[in-house]
């Protein structure tokens, strides 16, 4: 398949009507109920819910409970039979968008993303401006790594704290990295997680092609979405080397550059021991694995201990950002998924809840408002909670 394939009708049409035949496989085993932590905060049985969308597929699409699901895939570990309950939900929202009736948050998000190139709706023009003054260098072919920013680091104020701290960590270890600053578009995350499967293999096909002229071999990324989107679900055409593009983590090229010795670091003066407990987001630790790397690197950091939540690695409880709910108010919550989280946060005596993906950042930030929390714990980046450490 060639990357214009991607825009063919037919061609989506088949990708969303793969995902709903898993429907059939479904035998009624409520595993996934067992396991869903929406299940716990809300009406949503991801087991009821494959029903209706058996029994009444057009109801199911026009259930509230449709935008319900995270994506964060805690249900396909423990499903027996594949069915994927997030990939049917995602190929309902599918349908839904082809009825043009949705959400007006939705709709809004879909609509920035293809005009504006982000979901948040801000001005392309814009997209580099928390890079003012960083000497961060335009990528160009022969540079060594491109990093792929992404929208929430870009714009949202919070999360420009963590690409500064990463800029400067890149520069500290002597990374031949560059950016794409201005032309870098969303990865398309969000747009396929709210069903608008066609703006995202728009969104892949046109960043494919943009590494293709840029020779583009080695890619690390801010956000665990865009890090998934790239590494499982773009084409991957081959580079000059004859080999696909090498996709990292952030979190992963940092352990390397420990490993190396690339990093020098020492504890803040003046700051005794951090008891921190890390966050492992879904679409870093369950969808691909990347559980190591990120607690390798605490670990290596002076001055900081590591105590883990109950629930973590594949158990892992969901902040309740991916999934596109980012960009929806969801109904129907007795208690939003990062309150839960920040509590168990909470109970394990740590400072700091340390996380890397911006989605996580922003929903635990919240959460610890909410608990009134403030003077308890915060929430850190894990390249800030480095950036504090670096020599």
């Amino acid at each position: 398949m060639s990357e214009m394939d991607l825009l063919d009708v037919e061609q989506i049409d088949k990708v969303v009507a793969e995902r709903l035949r898993r429907l059939n496989y479904c035998y009624q085993c409520a595993q996934c109920s067992g396991v869903c932590p929406m299940s716990t905060l809300s009406d949503f049985r991801p087991r009821k819910f494959m029903i209706q969308a058996q029994l009444d597929p057009e109801g199911a699409m026009n259930s509230e409970l449709l935008w319900q699901c995270s994506t964060c895939y805690a249900c396909v570990f423990v499903c027996p039979q594949d069915v994927k309950p997030p990939e049917v939900i995602t190929s309902l929202r599918s349908k839904l968008v082809e009825t043009g009736k949705l959400p007006q948050e939705v709709s809004d998000a879909l609509t920035f993303t293809y005009k504006r190139g982000n979901p948040w709706g801000m001005a392309q023009a814009d997209r580099a401006a928390w890079a003012e003054g960083l000497s961060l260098k335009t990528y160009e072919p022969g540079t060594e790594w491109l990093w792929y920013v992404g929208c929430a680091p870009s714009y949202d104020p919070r999360n420009q704290n963590v690409a500064k701290a990463l800029a400067q960590i890149f520069q500290k270890a002597g990374v031949d990295v560059g950016f794409l600053g201005t032309e870098e578009r969303c990865c398309g995350d969000s747009a396929r997680r709210l069903g608008e499967e066609g703006l995202f293999q728009l969104l892949a096909a046109e960043n494919s092609m943009a590494f293709d002229e840029l020779e583009v071999q080695k890619i690390v990324v801010t956000s665990p979405h865009s890090f998934h989107v790239m590494k499982n679900e773009y084409l991957k055409p081959a580079t000059t080397n004859g080999k696909g593009r090498d996709v990292l983590h952030y979190s992963q090229l940092l352990a390397r550059l420990i490993e190396e010795k690339k990093l020098k670091l020492k504890a803040p003066d003046g700051e005794g021991e951090l008891r921190v407990t890390y966050h492992d987001p879904c679409y870093l630790g369950r969808r691909n694995g990347v559980f190591d790397e990120p607690r390798f690197v605490i670990d290596s950091l002076p001055g900081v201990e590591l105590v883990e939540m109950p629930r973590h690695r594949e158990r892992s409880f969901c902040c309740g950002g991916g999934g596109g709910r980012m960009w929806i108010e969801v109904k129907g919550e007795r208690e939003r998924p990062g309150v839960v989280r920040v509590r168990e946060a909470l109970e394990t005596g740590a400072q700091a809840i340390v996380t890397t993906c911006p989605f996580c950042t922003i929903h635990f930030d919240e959460a610890i408002k909410t608990l009134n929390a403030e003077d308890r714990i915060r929430v850190v980046d894990l390249a800030e909670l480095v950036g504090e450490r670096l020599v």
